[in-house]
């Protein structure tokens, strides 16, 4: 199975939401997924009610103290797993980001541990390019770029592009990723305008599922739950079933 790192430079297009929703419609096909919260913002672990967390029982232990993977993980009666984030994750970037091998520690974890599992794991990344993003970056085998329907989201998704490319020398590999048009409006022409627009760059590598706005995505983090759990007959829920089982029909958690 695949490593996905789901990102975007831009903030409020989605990222986690994708990830969390993502991560819960694999869940319902018994896949057995792993979620990582790679942003110190913690909103990922916050939307699945991971509780209680400190900076010895999050990612940021990992990365510092050298503790494994398996042991961070939190595992949940739907077949949801998190390793869960904390404000300290802020100190590696800090303190890390002169190391020449910190970018890739993520990756070796992963290939030691539960990489070996065979499962989907999506990592959720936080809106910059700095060490964090560069670790789920170096360690993913594909990227999901969620893009709002706005301008200014679309103009994001043409930079993350170039750096996604920049970093394929230094891979040996050309990146595979998907983009994703999220907070889609049917009552606004802009929103049809845009996904003609990344359609026409991008082909195939844009998702036919688009997520409609929709009160129950954002909402349910209210309840820490994923959609599914909050309004199982919502158009959220069906938007992200329908995204789950296009990637899946695709391949791209293979």
């Amino acid at each position: 199975m695949a490593v996905i790192a789901v990102f975007n430079q831009k903030g409020g297009v989605g990222k986690t939401t994708t990830t969390v929703n993502l991560t819960a419609g694999l869940a319902r096909m018994e896949m057995r997924p792993i979620a990582i919260d790679l942003d110190p913002q913690a909103h990922l672990t916050l939307t699945f009610g991971v509780a209680p967390v400190t900076g010895e029982t999050s990612i940021s232990a990992f990365f510092r103290e050298d503790i494994p993977l398996p042991a961070l993980l939190r595992e949940f009666v739907s077949g949801v797993r998190v390793i869960p984030a904390h404000m300290e994750l802020s100190k590696v970037e800090a303190l890390q980001s002169r190391s020449a091998t910190a970018a890739r520690k993520l990756k070796m974890g992963l290939d030691e541990s539960i990489g070996k599992e065979g499962v989907p794991i999506l990592i959720d990344c936080c809106p910059t390019l700095g060490v964090l993003s560069l670790n789920a970056l170096l360690a993913a085998d594909r990227v999901l770029v969620p893009v709002s329907a706005d301008f200014l989201s679309m103009q994001s998704v043409n930079k993350l592009d170039l750096a996604l490319k920049a970093l394929e020398g230094p891979l040996n590999r050309k990146i595979e990723k998907r983009i994703v048009l999220t907070r889609f409006d049917a009552r606004r022409k802009l929103s049809f305008e845009i996904y003609d627009k990344l359609k026409a760059r991008y082909g195939e590598q844009l998702c036919e599922t688009r997520i409609v706005e929709n009160v129950a995505l954002a909402a349910s983090p209210t309840e820490a739950k994923d959609v599914f759990a909050y309004a199982p007959s919502s158009p959220g829920a069906r938007d992200y079933a329908a995204l789950t089982l296009e990637l899946k029909n695709q391949g791209f958690f293979s």
